[in-house]
């Protein structure tokens, strides 16, 4: 609260405030939700990654009053994430279970099933298209061929809730090559409700990769590739399309298998890459086996989800280079936490600096 106690500082906010406003309409152009959340995708899916809230909708209401700001969207989605009770817990989700969208591996050539391209810049010329600028005049058009092409995936009777594969890297396990794990069914640990403490579980890694702000958990994954880590993967496989959400029956003696409620899908990004490392057997001998590294995130967010799973699998090993570092990686990948401090440098520091300011002073009066 001291940051803010200066003479007259109650005015001049109000006056900011109103700038605000008045920069969002100026231009006389007054976005719409529906066009923020068609139009804008990409950012609607980031954001609402960043900010562990699934909600198109109101994700496109913060970027709208943001005007855009992906570190203030994501402030205000999980600030209003805070005041939402908390009032089912839903059932394991199996990823087996995907509708898939978009289905790719760098590692196969020829997987069960083929790949998928599904919807993705991969593939474009990487050209801005001026038409864009005046393409309301063809809305009409526009409107025709969407209509066009919804009657073309009806003929040929594409139905993505058909479309589900196993998983590739299921091959190498089964063919022995793959490092096998138990189980784990200890239930994880919910980083929004405790504080981090070092070490870290796996369960706390992947919930904070999967918050974490996008361009910083690409930067680090990128960090690693050049050789500020030891993970460079090839990517097994990688999945974009709707997981379905089951919750229990909300009646107590009710709790078997077929009393669950379907309450509706999400879309989600899914990247297992495949590491070789070298195990040492119990009789002294080193083989090569494969290890997994994991990202999930929301919405269609490739990169993110990508470098998530090498900074899974850095994390998993102990060595000194930053990005095996836990406490370097999660610490500094949130953006709220991270636009936070840096912001809290352009509040009033008048005391603290002044203070500086006469050490100097007598320090060179001394001299």
């Amino acid at each position: 609260m001291a940051y803010v106690a200066v003479k007259g500082g109650q005015k001049a906010i109000q006056e900011s405030i109103k700038r605000i406003k008045y920069e969002r309409f100026k231009n006389g152009g007054i976005l719409k939700l529906k066009n923020i959340e068609s139009g804008m995708r990409g950012l609607i899916d980031q954001v609402m990654s960043e900010a562990s809230l699934y909600d198109e909708e109101l994700a496109a209401i913060a970027v709208k009053q943001s005007e855009g700001n992906p570190e203030e969207v994501v402030f205000l989605l999980r600030a209003f994430r805070s005041t939402l009770p908390r009032k089912h817990y839903s059932r394991i989700i199996e990823s087996e279970t995907m509708e898939i969208e978009r289905r790719i591996s760098a590692s196969f050539k020829d997987i069960p099933g083929g790949q998928i391209l599904g919807t993705s810049y991969d593939y474009t010329h990487r050209l801005i298209d001026f038409n864009i600028a005046v393409e309301e005049k063809d809305s009409r058009k526009i409107k025709k061929w969407v209509e066009k092409y919804n009657k073309v995936a009806v003929d040929i009777n594409y139905d993505t809730k058909s479309i589900r594969f196993p998983k590739v890297i299921d091959y190498l396990r089964e063919e022995g090559i793959m490092i096998n794990y138990e189980i784990n069914n200890d239930e994880p640990k919910d980083v929004t409700k405790e504080s981090l403490k070092f070490p870290t579980k796996r369960s706390e890694r992947l919930q904070i990769l999967t918050r974490g702000q996008t361009g910083a958990v690409a930067a680090l994954g990128y960090a690693s590739l050049r050789g500020f880590g030891s993970v460079h993967p090839t990517v097994g496989e990688l999945r974009v399309g709707l997981l379905p959400i089951y919750i229990d029956s909300p009646i107590e003696s009710s709790k078997e298998d077929d009393d669950s409620y379907y309450i509706g899908s999400i879309r989600v990004t899914e990247v297992e890459s495949i590491i070789p490392t070298t195990i040492k057997n119990k009789d002294g001998t080193r083989e090569e086996r494969l290890e997994v590294g994991y990202g999930i995130c929301y919405g269609q967010n490739e990169s993110k989800a990508i470098a998530m799973s090498i900074l899974d699998r850095c994390l998993e090993m102990k060595e000194d280079s930053p990005t095996h570092d836990e406490e370097f990686v999660l610490y500094h990948i949130d953006s709220v936490e991270a636009s936070g401090f840096i912001s809290h440098l352009k509040l009033p520091h008048y005391v603290t600096f002044q203070s500086k300011l006469d050490s100097v002073r007598k320090t060179r009066k001394e001299k």
